[in-house]
């Protein structure tokens, strides 16, 4: 795969972009919440072997990486700004990928502008349970020890199944910064489960209509009220279960999601 690596700026957003245009779609990569660009260095890898030359544009999001922290940080709000960026950089109607936060990001921008695929790796669309969590320890989110918590909830990501030597890609086990936290995560904290939950529901009816192919990429077998609820928004969605990767397929299988890709 032909690549450049080069960090550029679109729209404000730090990026690097990869291979040369062509008649393939472009691959549009989100990392999740307290991830970087560079953690996708594995599945750029992986995509020389089975996709070379494919194009690539790996951003860092707002308040990540080298990119500065926005305001407002809600999903739709960043998926404007990707969009822009993926204008800036000259490319037409990506396959977006996103991981956990990314992937949630990912599923909006396929909702709302065009592609020619999503991908979302690991990032469950059902979320009352985890925002009722959220709120039971907002006082402590929004304290000086918010790290303690993004530190137990890293503890259950299974960092540890991962191929030692890229364990350090996982950068989810690294507080993020707070602003950022709270920003991205104040619409699970503000918004009522059931407005969060149909909220999801309408994008992947917009998905739907528009016969956008969509791919859940997971770590371990959803459950089967989650596999009902997806089927039941998006009849077409496919779900890949990646087993033994935790919250991490695409550094614990980057060969097999590259596959997928290509």
């Amino acid at each position: 795969m032909s690549t450049s690596g080069q960090p550029l700026t679109y729209a404000g957003l730090r990026a690097e972009r990869h291979g040369e245009p062509d008649g393939r779609p472009p691959l549009v990569l989100l990392h999740g919440m307290g991830g970087h660009r560079g953690e996708w260095g594995p599945l750029l890898r992986a995509l020389e072997g089975c996709d070379p030359g494919r194009r690539v544009l790996a951003v860092d999001l707002p308040g990540h990486g080298q990119s500065p922290l926005r305001d407002p940080l809600g999903l739709d709000d960043v998926a404007a700004i990707v969009h822009q960026a993926v204008g800036e950089a000259g490319l037409a109607a990506p396959v977006v990928v996103g991981h956990s936060l990314g992937g949630a990001i990912a599923t909006a921008y396929a909702a709302l502008y065009p592609v020619r695929g999503a991908v979302n790796i690991d990032q469950p669309l059902r979320v009352a349970g985890f925002a009722a969590m959220l709120r039971n320890n907002e006082q402590l989110l929004r304290g000086p020890d918010y790290g303690a918590f993004w530190h137990r909830l890293a503890g259950g990501m299974g960092i540890d199944q991962l191929p030692p030597d890229v364990r350090g890609l996982a950068a989810q086990s690294e507080a993020p910064v707070q602003e950022a936290l709270l920003g991205y995560w104040d619409e699970l904290l503000s918004t009522p489960a059931p407005e969060l939950q149909e909220r999801h529901a309408e994008r992947l009816a917009r998905i739907a209509a528009g016969g956008i192919p969509y791919h859940y990429v997971t770590g371990s077998e959803p459950a089967p009220e989650y596999r009902s609820w997806l089927s039941a928004a998006l009849p077409e969605a496919i779900v890949t279960v990646l087993p033994g990767s935790g919250h991490f397929p695409h550094l614990a299988h980057p060969d097999q999601l590259a596959r997928l890709l290509a």
